[in-house]
């Protein structure tokens, strides 16, 4: 998962610091997809799915193919993410190892948990989709959030598949995380911090979700220093592949 960027560049190490973004508000807030709505199946994507274990050493998987929600869906099927280089030209990619937090192996600091007890900040889910994403992508410098992906991920929130957290304080959002839920599995794509903390927080409230709601697999894609100080793991590409299968034959709804 990435937090505000990683490199764009295709083979670069997909590394990146934590930035906060921008203290801008939010431009919009979209609607939630209410809780007893099941996904809506898109149109089959007219590509085939490359084996995620012929992936290069980089993780670089293939190139080209589109950004329809169909496309998208098979590829986290698969074992398979997009990411696009600077440029916009897309990627798909399964890097071996892959990046996992179990669900019971959240690790949070004392500073965290008491942050989490004096109550100053509120939770929500899919309640600004759009702030979420959009706080993800809006940072100097550019983003592997092209206005392509942008786009691509809110149709798949409107149609039950892409999910947020939110982390408000009482001067609008403070953080989030967002990512695809398909089964019991939960593909987190982004997060962001404007208060000290909010994106950890955003993170936990996800965890905790996700374990309430009947889901076994949270994929980070990447472990960062950052990620492995809050209970990341790195498992083989043959492992991560066993457990996507089992995790998307559970009928969870986040």
């Amino acid at each position: 998962m990435r937090e505000q960027m990683h490199g764009t560049d295709p083979h670069a190490d997909r590394d990146s610091g934590q930035r906060p973004v921008d203290d801008a508000a939010p431009s919009s807030t979209s609607p939630a997809v209410p809780s007893s709505t099941s996904p809506i199946e898109p149109p089959p994507t007219r590509y085939q799915m490359p084996d995620a274990r012929d992936a290069l050493p980089s993780g670089l998987l293939a190139g080209g193919g589109d950004l329809e929600p169909g496309t998208i869906l098979a590829a986290y099927r698969a074992g398979i993410f997009p990411w696009p280089d600077a440029a916009g030209t897309l990627y798909w990619w399964s890097p071996e190892p892959r990046a996992i937090l179990p669900l019971d192996g959240m690790r949070l600091s004392r500073s965290l948990r008491r942050t989490q007890r004096r109550g100053r900040l509120t939770i929500t889910s899919d309640r600004a989709f759009d702030a979420v994403i959009g706080a993800c992508a809006d940072r100097d410098g550019g983003t592997w959030i092209t206005p392509a992906m942008e786009a691509a991920y809110m149709r798949l929130h409107a149609l039950g598949w892409a999910h947020s957290v939110e982390v408000w304080d009482g001067d609008g959002l403070a953080g989030g995380v967002y990512g695809v839920a398909v089964g019991g599995f939960f593909g987190a794509e982004s997060m962001f911090h404007r208060v000290r903390d909010a994106s950890k927080i955003a993170l936990a409230a996800l965890v905790e979700r996700l374990r309430g709601r009947g889901f076994d697999l949270l994929d980070v894609q990447l472990r960062t220093p950052h990620l492995a100080s809050l209970g990341v793991v790195e498992v083989p590409r043959v492992e991560y592949l066993r457990r996507l299968d089992a995790a998307l034959a559970r009928r969870s709804s986040f």
